[in-house]
């Protein structure tokens, strides 16, 4: 394995001699990918109706998204160490391109669901672009490339709200998943041309490449730890975005999918935060970077809690405040994550991360299904509670004492 890695960096070194990675593309690709797992979520009062969907039906599109992308960071993420990422990632981006088809003109909500299951498992193509940038960076500036590129997929997540929403309001949903198609096929396009090749690190076959996911899992107590307790913040994080269009959609708001998907600007402002929060992780450490981000989801969550007690339009500020102070928390504490992880083995940089993300987007997957049922039973409060508790069991996973791995 160590000879397999010196001829990786060899290679890399001579791929890009001197040269900076492209980091534009690449955080714009992060971006672009990932953002196709929200498209749906600020217009699902509008498909819904249009599809004719009840609540529960429409509530599988984010939740099925969210499985497919767990799915396939488990199952297609570590083929980023076997085979070449540049192929692999021109690859996805054709499959994503076709899902956003199928989905845009899909004739009823069962085709929806199989496209937005379709779309997750292609979107990982976001966590082959994340290793990418690791390998391509210089040593010395390999923690604040890959902080940009997480910058740039964090804005994807969170203005791709912003803009189908709007996309919504006016041209109708389809036309955000028809739209989003043709950026990711001149993605796919400009991927292909603007990365080098990139040389396998492990002539592992396929089942034991898949396999090595647990053998590193079980090996390495900081990765079941940062895993953990980035899979719990997801909960909340899911829980809040997947039902926020329905709340809002619902008595005594009244607002359409522009106004669910404008909250997107203010977790942005939380996501800008991540290369400061990747400098205090250089500087002070990660383990308190992923405590300072528990606690402060935690607060931000509870903040929601306060809705009761103010008339409508202050629970919208309030909402707002709570999205800008959760959304710095979890994004802050994601990267801290991946500095723990990213050190542990180089040669393994993407079986790490899809063991990382997987359990990450396992969370966002329960936080969307749990947070419709808490929505249906008990109201918006019913999902601050879980919010609430999800990050509280972030935090205790990370200042609860264990020794070293």
């Amino acid at each position: 394995m160590t000879s397999i890695q010196t001829t990786h960096d060899a290679a890399q070194k001579a791929a890009v001699p001197a040269a900076r990675p492209p980091i534009l593309l690449l955080a714009t690709g992060a971006g672009m990918a990932v953002a196709s797992l929200y498209y749906s979520q600020p217009m699902l009062g509008m498909l819904g109706a249009d599809l004719g969907a009840g609540e529960q039906a429409v509530g599988w599109v984010p939740t099925l998204t969210q499985i497919g992308y767990a799915a396939g960071l488990a199952l297609l993420a570590p083929l980023g160490d076997r085979w070449d990422r540049r192929r692999i990632m021109t690859i996805k981006a054709m499959i994503l391109c076709a899902a956003l088809v199928l989905a845009g003109l899909s004739p009823s909500i069962g085709f929806l669901l199989v496209a937005s299951l379709s779309l997750g498992l292609a979107a990982t193509l976001a966590q082959d672009i994340v290793p990418a940038a690791a390998t391509l960076a210089p040593a010395e500036q390999r923690g604040k490339v890959v902080g940009m590129v997480m910058t740039g997929l964090l804005l994807g997540i969170l203005l791709s709200r912003v803009v189908s929403g709007v996309v919504a309001e006016q041209f109708g949903w389809r036309s955000m998943f028809l739209v989003a198609a043709a950026g990711v096929a001149v993605l796919g396009v400009a991927l292909r041309r603007g990365l080098p090749r990139f040389p396998p690190v492990t002539e592992l076959g396929y089942g034991a490449l898949i396999g090595s996911l647990f053998t590193l899992a079980s090996r390495h107590r900081s990765l079941r730890r940062a895993a953990a307790a980035q899979g719990m913040l997801a909960v909340g994080f899911s829980a809040f975005w997947s039902t926020l269009a329905v709340m809002l959609h619902a008595e005594p708001f009244h607002l359409g999918p522009a106004v669910a998907g404008a909250f997107g600007l203010a977790g942005a402002a939380g996501a800008l935060a991540a290369p400061i929060a990747g400098r205090i992780a250089d500087r002070r450490g990660p383990e308190l970077v992923t405590r300072l981000g528990a606690g402060i989801a935690a607060v931000s969550f509870a903040i929601m809690g306060l809705s009761p007690l103010v008339p409508a339009q202050g629970q919208l500020w309030l909402v707002m405040v709570s999205a800008v102070g959760f959304d710095l928390g979890i994004q802050a504490a994601l990267i801290a994550h991946q500095t723990i992880i990213y050190g542990i083995d180089p040669a393994a940089r993407s079986r790490l991360n899809a063991v990382l993300m997987a359990t990450m987007f396992v969370g966002m997957a329960v936080g969307a299904a749990l947070g419709s049922q808490m929505l249906a039973a008990f109201g918006w409060m019913g999902v601050t509670a879980l919010a609430v508790s999800a990050a509280l069991a972030a935090l205790l996973i990370r200042v609860w004492p264990v020794r070293a791995s």
